[in-house]
């Protein structure tokens, strides 16, 4: 029977590195994270890294291996599984043995957990203290869950010599391979949207479908913006005889890595609109589900699984968190960038971690570094952002691009090419000098920096992790990428786990600061920004769908401000900030109606 969680917050994934080996830092605390599993270079190092320091046998898989992307990535797993569970016994052993460490560890719980409550009856009592303990921990506690990350556009087709392999091994694909093989029994978060062939691939696997006691060994989550997009990918995965364990929703912008801005939906609507409709979610991938499991004479349950709907993005303070498990009965919240400056949690190299620490508002921005083409949160000052001008003012702009994960782009190559890449951006600048007489200096220059300004994220997110661990790095610098969410600008110390925990729950303060913004006005913010650069930066001619596309935009904004106001209006929340609060709503209200939409005629 599983246990339910120990905690209200989970670690969601962070790039490539970043949370690379998290659960090994923080599960045996019963703290779920998530891991990244896109990089098997990254993946091979740090399994070799952990076999050398828990003195665990280790043989390389090679390239040369078959399948040898999806077999790195199972054997990395089963030995974080291994490591956690061991480290999980020992810290139950501490905990039997000592008064003091079990007095340490409930004060990392949540003051309302009931099993913060039932150990602190076994300490009052004192009585057989050690013996009951014992058992009360052991049918209790239990460690945070090794989830993974797949984000659905990086499946990549990928070729032996000249010949194209079968899709099942594509990147994405290969990597859930890796993740059903192992010995795991946790979830896959899959982000990024849709992706019919991976989500297809998902009926391969056995222990994606429900056993005679109603479990699923393995789970899926999936990250997503908005209501509709989550009904649409979960009714598709229903149709495979799947079911959606979680629904994980993000802020479209005030998050990390990459930003999916939605239609103007902010996020308190969006959250409002999952609770109304949460049982038609369930209902309608039930009914489809159980349809399926009987033609494929697989099990099918009588009542639909467990789902849960969890949030991040932004969240900052106690009252944040309380707010959204109370008002949006969520199961849990997601805190993603204060824990970059946890160094018993996440993997960051001393440098960057300092770089963090003094960044300011103006230092966190929106970048179009990524070469998927999607807006990339990142932070300026960067080694990476050092050496990528360093490059273009030699005249020698791109990255080698030894990796070739992001490799999607046709346009030069049939086996793909990233935008990041000195052989993309070679053609790129070429072209751009062939047409350079017939352009005003300012827009070759800019058209030329759209070119220049790609990073190499897949080396740039994992050279933190080598540089922590001391693991050489190979090939051209590229330096470190880091892509915090705005929230960063707000944390500006190193912190403990133990003291990040209790931020959390409210009995301890880690933030330094009284401008940071309620996480609801920063996300506003952000949007009304985004619009009014989309507007600003108009570019070709202006369509009936773009403007309608705008006015929608527009109106879910508006929307959502007044819901805010109809929502802070009983002043049950956020008390002490209420007025500031209605006054920023009110100031953003106006912001937006500056912004005037172009017409058709005026184009």
């Amino acid at each position: 029977m599983t246990k339910p969680p120990l905690h209200t917050f989970h670690i969601p994934v962070m790039g490539l590195a970043y949370t690379i080996d998290s659960p090994i830092r923080v599960a045996q605390y019963g703290i779920s994270s998530v891991v990244s599993i896109a990089d098997d270079d990254l993946i091979e190092k740090m399994r070799n890294f952990y076999s050398t320091k828990f003195n665990l046998p280790y043989e390389e898989i090679s390239q040369k291996f078959h399948d040898y992307r999806a077999q790195r990535i199972t054997s990395y797993l089963n030995l974080v599984d291994k490591i956690v569970k061991e480290k999980f016994d020992s810290f139950k052993a501490e905990l039997i043995g000592s008064k003091t460490a079990v007095e340490n560890y409930i004060a990392m719980l949540p003051n309302t957990s009931d099993i913060k409550k039932g150990v602190q009856s076994l300490l009052d009592d004192g009585i057989s203290f050690k013996e009951n303990i014992q058992n009360y921990i052991e049918s209790h506690l239990s460690p945070g869950l090794i989830d993974v990350n797949i984000m659905t556009k990086l499946d990549k087709d990928n070729f032996e010599k000249n010949e194209q392999l079968p899709i099942e091994f594509n990147d994405a694909h290969a990597a859930l391979r890796g993740f059903a093989n192992s010995n795991l029994e946790s979830s896959v978060v899959l982000s990024a949207g849709m992706n019919p062939r991976l989500f297809s691939y998902f009926e391969n696997f056995s222990d994606f479908f429900p056993n005679l006691n109603n479990e699923l060994k393995k789970k899926i989550i999936l990250k997503v913006s908005d209501f509709r997009s989550a009904m649409i990918q979960g009714n598709f995965l229903a149709k495979k005889g799947l079911w959606v364990s979680e629904y994980r929703i993000e802020s479209g912008l005030n998050c990390g890595g990459h930003a999916f801005a939605t239609d103007g939906l902010l996020l308190g609507p969006i959250l409002e609109e999952f609770k109304q409709k949460k049982d038609q979610l369930i209902q309608s991938a039930h009914e489809l589900m159980t349809k399926v499991l009987q033609q494929k004479q697989i099990y099918a349950p009588e009542n639909p699984l467990p789902l849960k709907i969890t949030v991040q993005g932004g969240v900052g303070t106690a009252e944040e968190h309380e707010f959204l498990l109370d008002e949006y009965k969520v199961d849990s919240v997601g805190w993603g960038s204060p824990f970059l400056l946890v160094p018993e949690a996440t993997s960051v190299d001393k440098a960057t971690r300092e770089l963090l620490m003094d960044a300011k508002e103006e230092d966190l921005y929106l970048s179009h570094i990524s070469p998927l083409g999607v807006p990339f949160n990142t932070l300026r000052g960067t080694t990476n952002e050092i050496l990528r001008q360093k490059r273009i003012d030699q005249n020698k702009a791109g990255s080698s691009c030894p990796k070739k994960f992001l490799a999607l782009s046709k346009e030069y190559d049939p086996h793909g090419i990233c935008t990041a890449s000195k052989k993309f951006q070679d053609h790129k600048l070429e072209e751009l000098e062939n047409i350079k007489e017939t352009m005003s200096s300012k827009a070759f220059e800019k058209a030329k920096f759209s070119i220049t300004e790609k990073s190499c994220l897949c080396v740039g997110l994992a050279n933190a992790s080598y540089l922590e661990n001391d693991i050489k790095i190979k090939g051209q610098a590229q330096g470190v990428i880091i892509c915090p969410g705005p929230n960063m600008a707000y944390f500006d110390q190193e912190v403990s786990l133990s003291d990040m925990v209790s931020h959390i729950y409210g009995n301890k303060s880690v933030i330094r600061t009284n401008d940071r913004p309620n996480l609801f006005v920063k996300e506003l913010k952000m949007y009304v920004d985004y619009f009014r650069n989309e507007i600003e930066n108009i570019s070709g001619e202006i369509t009936n769908s773009q403007l309608k596309k705008w006015n929608t935009f527009k109106a879910n904004i508006l929307e959502g401000i007044e819901y805010y106001q109809n929502l802070l209006s009983p002043a049950l929340y956020f008390k002490n900030d209420l007025n500031k609060i209605k006054n920023d709503f009110d100031f953003y209200r106006l912001e937006l109606s500056k912004i005037k939409i172009p017409t058709l005629e005026l184009a």
